[in-house]
């Protein structure tokens, strides 16, 4: 039985630890518990299709990751595993232009060809987009995609990280750091405990860098803080709504228990500043009341705070670093986390288990973020 040890326990180890756990791998997963871990912030959109992104290396990690959802959902359905956060609830992408969607639609109409997961593609005038999110302001019409989904990334990474448990992994808790022999790493210190295995795999975000400059590599990644709200409108039950995608770089999406999420900031130099910050308030609730002016009358129920990964060029980079035996990573999957983690993890898994990958792993070189 291979053994595998993971450091990092966001949407990425998570996924990692699961698909290896499943596979029968001893699985070790070490997670530090930082504030502002990504996955614990984010409430995601499954909906990549309609992405004007020309990156044909990102848009397949995309596609991909939409793609294993329903087989991953129905695969935690099985370990018992039911509150996942992920709801297949349709999306609109809304816009004042007529033209505009029209030219959306005919991008999606193709991109079904495929990926058939896409569903039903439907252009709304504002009258039918209001049917299916009433608050919507009356000047936006609407592409609906009727296979997207929201995730909740908190829910999503427990249901995952209980499932790699039944299929017997360990979940520990601290600070760990990489032991070398040469170029060959050997096992990791937690505690002042050792722990080795056959191969270490680092999933472990912003925080990367940290880990593996002592010994010897220094990987280039950058944070994003993103702070996005929750609110909640009384006395109505929203948690039928589709996902909201304006043509700003933010959006709006329901969650189960009729919280709407209103999200996000793209802070490209704050550091690891955890606050809240007026200026991120008045970003967020500026552009939401413009969609949505009935959001006025909501009832703020908190903001949350997280670290985006971004390495250089903006695409994710997975696999073995050059130079080094038993030492795996992935990194960077920016605002795309909760759309890709699952899928690059599966990847990463198959990585380590000496099987073939879905996807060319050299269009996604560790090298690329090796300074």
């Amino acid at each position: 039985m291979k053994k595998v040890v993971i450091i990092g326990g966001g949407i990425l180890g998570a996924s990692t630890a699961y698909h290896l756990a499943k596979s029968s791998a001893e699985v070790i997963m070490i997670d530090r518990k930082d504030s502002g871990k990504a996955t614990e912030a984010a409430a995601g959109i499954i909906c990549p299709w309609l992405s004007q992104r020309r990156n044909q290396k990102w848009y397949q990690l995309a596609k991909g990751g939409a793609g294993i959802y329903p087989e991953l959902i129905e695969s935690l359905k099985k370990d018992s595993e039911n509150d996942t956060g992920y709801d297949r609830v349709g999306a609109l992408s809304i816009h004042t232009s007529t033209e505009k969607l029209e030219a959306m639609e005919k991008r999606a109409l193709k991109r079904r060809i495929d990926a058939p997961e896409i569903g039903d593609i439907t252009l709304l005038d504002h009258g039918q987009a209001k049917e299916l999110f009433p608050l919507l302001n009356d000047d936006y019409q609407a592409v609906h995609v009727s296979g997207a989904a929201r995730v909740d990334g908190r829910k999503l990474c427990k249901a995952l990280i209980n499932g790699a448990k039944k299929h017997g992994a360990t979940i520990l808790q601290g600070d760990a750091s990489i032991i070398q022999h040469g170029n060959t790493i050997t096992g990791v210190q937690v505690a002042g405990e050792k722990i080795t295995a056959d191969t270490f795999i680092a999933t472990n975000g912003v925080w990367m860098p940290e880990l593996l400059k002592p010994i010897g590599i220094n990987m280039e990644v950058t944070s994003q803080k993103a702070q996005l709200m929750h609110v909640q409108l009384p006395h109505i039950n929203s948690s039928h709504w589709p996902v909201i995608m304006p043509p700003t770089n933010q959006y709006m999406l329901t969650l189960a228990d009729n919280r709407i999420v209103l999200g996000a900031t793209h802070e490209d130099n704050a550091g690891f500043d955890t606050r809240v910050t007026a200026g991120g308030v008045h970003e967020i609730l500026s552009k939401a009341l413009d969609i949505t002016p009935a959001l006025s009358q909501s009832t703020l129920l908190e903001t949350r705070v997280g670290f985006r990964p971004f390495t250089p060029g903006f695409l994710p980079v997975f696999g073995p670093i050059p130079g080094y035996k038993g030492l795996i990573v992935g990194n960077g999957l920016g605002a795309s986390g909760l759309t890709m983690g699952p899928y690059i993890g599966k990847q990463l898994a198959n990585i380590a288990l000496n099987q073939s990958t879905d996807i060319n792993l050299e269009d996604y070189s560790v090298s690329q973020a090796l300074k």
